[in-house]
């Protein structure tokens, strides 16, 4: 695993155990944490004061705004047909797809394990259960839960307080 030198690192951006991440392409915002075991893949941007937890996974074409928290595990897809081969049953090559672009605004935050498919924006302040798998966009402030997700709540009416305190893991 490796920090390739085309990564854009902000100010103060803590990533835990360099050693066991996997960046490459991408740019981080500053003050931004990232954990272990993490893979952000190019064209990837990740905007500034965001936590990603261990063991996730940023696909080329995923857009983290600011202040956005991904929990342990998370993993986001870009291709809505995956396939190994063309047609003519040659292997698939760069050229032959497409990643479909996922945003996730301002102060989202994803819980552990949820899976978040191509082309999906996430709303500002929206809640995503753990577990759970994104299949359409969410609206800003909703709260999402379940395979596949359904909206079942509004932050603002259940008391929930979503401002992001990042600390040492």
């Amino acid at each position: 695993m490796a920090i390739s030198s085309d990564v854009k690192l902000g100010k103060n951006t803590q990533i835990f155990h360099p050693d066991l991440v996997n960046l490459y392409g991408c740019e981080i915002g500053d003050e931004t944490k990232i954990g272990t075991f993490v893979e952000i893949q190019k064209n990837v941007r990740v905007g500034k004061r965001c936590k990603i937890s261990s063991h996730s996974f940023l696909c080329e074409g995923v857009m983290i705004e600011d202040e956005v928290f991904i929990g342990h595990g998370v993993k986001f897809t870009n291709d809505l047909y995956p396939r190994a081969t063309n047609e003519d049953s040659s292997l698939k090559i760069e050229s032959d797809w497409y990643a479909l672009k996922t945003l996730v605004k301002h102060g989202a935050s994803i819980g552990s394990n949820a899976t978040i498919l191509p082309g999906i924006t996430i709303g500002k302040k929206a809640l995503i259960g753990a577990g759970s798998v994104v299949t359409t966009d969410i609206p800003d402030y909703a709260i999402a839960v379940g395979v596949p997700s359904r909206i079942t709540g509004d932050i603002r009416t259940q008391n929930i307080n979503l401002d992001i305190k990042i600390t040492n893991e």
